[in-house]
């Protein structure tokens, strides 16, 4: 959860193009409920993957604020002074451009079928007659694995490949992302998505498990929230490509997913989008 929290906060500067990044601040909320004993285990826990990350990241936590709270929440804040031509407005995407994605999506799918089954719930009972508990298990890891890998690798890379504008894709799912960044284009454009990469099985199994009765997901129309997702980055075709592949050789993961065309500063999914199985 630590090492969570710090990358999702790390990629709001990443989005920008912003690598050098000069401080953080760590904000802990410990649950009242927790007794004394079970603090001692999880605050330092936490706060040490937290600690890890930003030491990977090459940051140094300069402070912060713990507080009791009704329930556990980390997060902090992360800080830069740029200079002008060090950052990256998000505003610059043009018709004849392509959008890139640097992780997969279905983290909040791969998350609550691993709790459901921990807890052994309503939700288990049914989703267990559609799967097995080792692809839940597998799911769980690839998106922790997603989840704690941060985004520098591909901050550098979209500033390298000049990047015209990027987000971070988290709560509201790729779709919404999608088009708040649309939104804020200079130009009047629409991002159309035609690809979507999923953690590998959960686009099938999100969907039998919907027409099952269970829980809609809505991975694949693109409103599924996620947690430290990849950057949704828009840059012209030829450098996206160098981009997708220079990622892929230094151990990352990328695909071009959608286009940008003339439009009235949204997006959407296509009909039918083509979906890739994602395995770390």
């Amino acid at each position: 959860m630590g090492k969570i929290a710090c990358a999702n906060v790390l990629s709001d500067l990443y989005a920008m193009g912003v690598t050098d990044v000069d401080n953080m601040l760590l904000l802990l909320g410990v649950a009242k409920e927790l007794s004394a004993a079970q603090r001692k285990v999880v605050v330092p826990m936490l706060m040490a993957g937290f600690r890890d990350l930003a030491a990977e990241a090459g940051v140094t936590i300069n402070g912060g604020q713990t507080v009791v709270n009704p329930w556990m929440t980390v997060g902090g804040v992360a800080t830069s002074i740029c200079k002008e031509g060090e950052f990256i407005i998000p505003d610059k995407a043009s018709p004849g451009d392509v959008i890139v994605l640097t992780k997969p999506l279905g983290i909040q799918a791969a998350v609550n079928l691993n709790q459901w089954m921990q807890l052994d719930n309503a939700n288990w009972q049914l989703a267990k007659t559609l799967t097995t508990p080792e692809f839940v298990a597998k799911g769980y890891q690839d998106a922790t694995t997603s989840m704690i890998t941060l985004n520098l690798t591909a901050a550098r890379l979209m500033k390298k490949h000049n990047g015209h504008a990027a987000t971070d894709v988290t709560g509201f799912g790729i779709l919404g992302h999608a088009r708040n960044l649309a939104e804020f284009q200079n130009e009047d454009v629409e991002f159309v998505i035609h690809t979507l990469p999923i953690l590998a099985g959960f686009a099938e199994f999100t969907r039998k498990l919907a027409d099952a009765g269970g829980r809609n997901f809505k991975i694949t129309s693109g409103t599924a929230a996620e947690t430290s997702g990849g950057l949704l980055i828009a840059m012209g075709a030829e450098n996206a490509s160098r981009f997708v592949e220079e990622m892929r050789g230094e151990g990352g993961v990328a695909w071009i997913i959608g286009d940008v065309v003339e439009g009235k500063k949204t997006a959407r999914i296509v009909e039918e989008p083509k979906i890739i199985d994602v395995s770390y």
